[in-house]
Formats: C-alpha cells, structure tokens, sequence
C-alpha cells in the first residue's frame, strides 16, 4: 500500500460512529438506527491506493483461462471497504425483509439477492445516510478492487498462501486445492467474522458467499491497467461476483477466480460487501 495515502481526507470520515487504528489498518463504522432502539453495526477498512498483479499466473495450479494474462493493475483512489459481506440484520434494517436462505443467525451474510437487488440496497443505504455522507457514494467495488483487497498485498492463489483449510476458510472441504487433504464441509453459511481475516483486515474474502462487484467482465491482456473497468451499460448485462462460496470446491475460492452472471440472478451462494468512495474531485477518499 501507498504510505502517502494511509490516511484518507477527511479522516476521522464523516459517516463514522467509530474509528480507529489497528494491526490491520484505519477502521471506521456505521450504525443503523432500527425501530426498537437497537442499531446495526457495519464496519469498513480503509483501502489505500496501490498497485497490484491481477489474475493468476500460468502456473497456478487449478487456474482458469480467463484468469490471465496476469497483468498490473493501480488503483488510483482509496475507498472504504465493509469489512465482511453484508449480514442479514443488515439487509433486514434497510431493505425490511430477509431472502436468505439460512437464517439460523442474523449475523449470518445475505444471500439469494441478486444484483439488481443490491442496486436497490445500496440506493436506499444512500438516501438513509445523506446527512452522513457528503460527497460519499455507496457503492459495490469494482473487479479490480475487489480482487485488490481481497489480495491484500499478497501474490500466491489465496490471501491466506498457498493452499487454504477448512479453519481459516468456508467451502466444500469435500474438494480441497491442489491434491491437499479433505476436511469439514458446513454445507451452509457461517456468520460473519467466523474466521481468520486477511491481512488487511476483511474477512471471508474467500468463501462463505460469494460477492457481486459493480462492473462486467473484461478480457484481460498484458497491458498495464489504471482503475479498469468491465462493461458496465444494459440491464441485462452479466456482472462479476468473486469469492467462493460455502458449497463449493477450494479452487473457486481463489483470489484470481472469476465467474460472471445475468444481474437479476440470485442465488444461495452469492451475498456482496459494499464500499463507500468520495465523488468530490481530488479527494483520496
């Protein structure tokens, strides 16, 4: 990450209950006002600026082709990123209903949305918090940084290095990575922060749910990107989610993996984090 950008402007942010700095990073939160006099707590990392290698090289093993070529990519603005997927008690205090399918725990993440559905999510978070955010935008992260953060400067398959288990991650331990040992298979989501974080403090990243980002797939090429984005027009147009998810196999987990579908396809293994990013010109965040 990029020293010069550890703190973003204004920093503490405005939409902040909380905030503060760990081992991990700057931290901030939010809290949702819900009719009981309770609140709802989400919590975001800062994800500084930088550059990173995108995709996975040739000789990853269990990599996908449309993985590559691995190719550098900057991220040129920071944003605060949620730092797990969004739970159902969320979802429940903005969207007033719950489509997930497990809901042994709220704080488990949301699921069987789809992307149109987030849409709706993020406008209606937007307009709850318009006192808070000046200048803020809610908003899904792109490919590249989701793939960015979900790196968290690392290079090997996973956040976690070169191989992953069921302890530190949520998928099919049924199909390990890589010829390595089978284990538990929860056959279910877990609750959020069930797990170890990466090392800028984001859990799940792999696994659990997987995660819709904001724009298409592109197809990759050697050149070296800034802020790339895929297709992004039409209603009907696939979007990217990433991530893995707890039914299935350990290569799909992957920080490089990437599927794309319809946006109005909603499933039990796809949830979303959300990010908050400044639309004030020359603001890092």
């Amino acid at each position: 990450m990029n020293t010069s950008s550890r703190f973003p402007n204004p920093f503490p942010p405005p939409f902040a209950h909380a905030w503060g700095d760990d081992a991990f990073g700057l931290w901030a939160e939010i809290r949702l006002e819900i009719s009981n006099g309770e609140s709802v707590v989400q919590n975001f990392r800062w994800i500084e600026p930088g550059t990173f290698w995108m995709g996975s090289p040739f000789d990853e093993p269990e990599r996908f082709e449309s993985e590559g070529p691995r190719h550098e990519v900057t991220i040129s603005q920071g944003f605060w990123l949620a730092d797990s997927a969004c739970t159902q008690a969320l979802w429940q205090a903005v969207m007033d209903n719950n489509p997930s399918r497990f809901k042994d725990d709220p704080q488990q993440p949301v699921e069987q949305i789809s992307w149109h559905n987030v849409q709706a999510f993020l406008q209606r978070l937007q307009e709850r918090l318009q006192s808070l955010l000046p200048g803020c935008q809610v908003d899904l992260p792109s490919e590249a940084e989701w793939e960015y953060a979900c790196r968290a400067g690392t290079t090997t398959p996973f956040s976690f290095g070169s191989n992953i288990n069921p302890q530190q991650v949520n998928y099919n331990g049924n199909f390990p990575y890589s010829g390595d040992e089978k284990g538990e298979y929860r056959a279910k989501t877990v609750p959020v922060k069930s797990l170890p974080a990466n090392p800028w403090g984001l859990y799940e990243m792999h696994g659990n749910v997987y995660e819709w980002c904001k724009d298409g797939q592109r197809t990759y090429d050697e050149h070296t990107q800034i802020d790339p984005l895929g297709p992004m027009t039409g209603d009907d147009l696939p979007r990217v989610f990433r991530g893995g998810a707890w039914f299935d196999l350990a290569r799909r987990a992957r920080s490089a993996y990437r599927i794309a579908f319809r946006p109005d396809y909603a499933y039990y293994l796809v949830g979303f984090r959300f990010c908050l990013r400044s639309i004030q010109p020359g603001q890092a965040g």
